[in-house]
């Protein structure tokens, strides 16, 4: 190898030439197709990676009418359940050869759109949405110049665009029975929006209470979009309802009731048990760990990178898919106090 070669990027001419063997072939064998034989693929790779051949991914996805890119757009960076469907959605696209870029929302709608509209300006091969703040016409607008997939429940579903949920309504179910069947009956909610995910998790609640026989002891507090509510939404709950157990819409919330107890002398499970939404790597970390619903999260994300790759095989037909969620009970939940 000259040392010219040795500065530059090594190519398939340079594999050809140091195995001995066509240009053709050794495409062949690094694309994984038939016709070349097991001795001479292990060989061809062998040279591949002493002279530290890497291929040219872009390059081959403009051969096929790709840049091998896919967008993927949340909305709250800092929150752990969108992090961890991004996690997923990253696993599924390196393993099909795809690099995935990220642009954050920072829970602002128009933002939003912009990024949106960045990542399709950038010729992506499609986009994974984690957010239910966009309008489904600006959605099926961006499915006209690209695949898009939608993580999340939408309020209406947008006409061209795949949707990948949970069952949230079942969900918030789960966890009623859970806590009535330790014989809760003061059990609190502290809603969220009145997003789609949040308001199906309120009403899945509040059926719950109905066929438990505790609609009078239903209470809800509501936090809405302002984050910054969880502390005292959390407080006002604590304070005015006097539950025996929480349910919340999601881990951060719940972390919030978890706080507030401490503050206030509550110990749990004993006089409080706390039930989260989403069972993000949170539930783990806190003491004590949070019983929590469990949305499949980077299950979700790679089910989103494998609907993208449908889309792009030529399937034209919306999927809609609502995956079941599971309650993952631990330290936070107790039998409910005497008195």
């Amino acid at each position: 190898m000259t040392e010219r070669r040795r500065t530059r990027r090594p190519t398939i001419v340079d594999i050809a030439a140091a195995a001995g063997v066509s240009k053709s072939l050794v495409s062949l064998a690094l694309r994984g197709d038939e016709g070349v034989s097991d001795a001479t693929r292990a060989r061809i790779l062998g040279v591949a990676d002493e002279l530290g051949y890497r291929s040219n991914t872009l390059a081959r996805g403009l051969v096929q009418g790709r840049t091998m890119l896919l967008g993927v757009l949340l909305t709250d960076l800092a929150n752990p359940y969108h992090t961890e469907v991004v996690a997923g959605v990253e696993e599924a696209a390196d393993a099909e050869g795809f690099t995935a870029l990220l642009a954050h929302g920072r829970n602002d709608r128009r933002r939003l759109e912009q990024q949106l509209d960045a990542l399709l300006q950038l010729s992506v091969d499609g986009v994974v949405v984690i957010s239910s703040w966009l309008d489904p016409r600006v959605l099926t607008e961006a499915a006209r110049r690209a695949p898009v997939v939608m993580v999340g429940r939408p309020a209406e579903h947008p006409t061209g665009v795949d949707t990948v949920a949970n069952d949230d309504a079942a969900g918030a179910t789960a966890a009623v029975e859970h806590l009535a069947g330790l014989g809760h009956r003061r059990i609190a909610h502290i809603a969220g929006s009145r997003r789609p995910a949040a308001r199906a998790r309120r009403e899945g609640y509040l059926a719950a209470m109905r066929r438990a026989g505790l609609a009078a002891e239903a209470a809800v507090h509501t936090i809405g979009d302002d984050t910054g509510r969880r502390a005292a939404a959390a407080a006002e709950l604590l304070e005015a309802a006097a539950p025996t157990a929480v349910f919340a819409v999601n881990d951060l919330a719940a972390l919030a009731v978890l706080d507030r107890a401490h503050v206030l002398g509550v110990p749990v499970p004993d006089r409080l048990s706390v039930v989260g939404y989403d069972n993000t790597g949170l539930a783990e970390t806190v003491r004590p760990r949070l019983t929590s619903v469990d949305q499949p999260r980077a299950t979700m994300g790679r089910l989103a990178v494998t609907l993208l790759l449908e889309r792009l095989g030529g399937r034209t037909a919306d999927r809609r898919e609502v995956l079941p969620p599971t309650l993952i009970p631990r330290a936070s939940t107790g039998v409910a106090p005497a008195g």
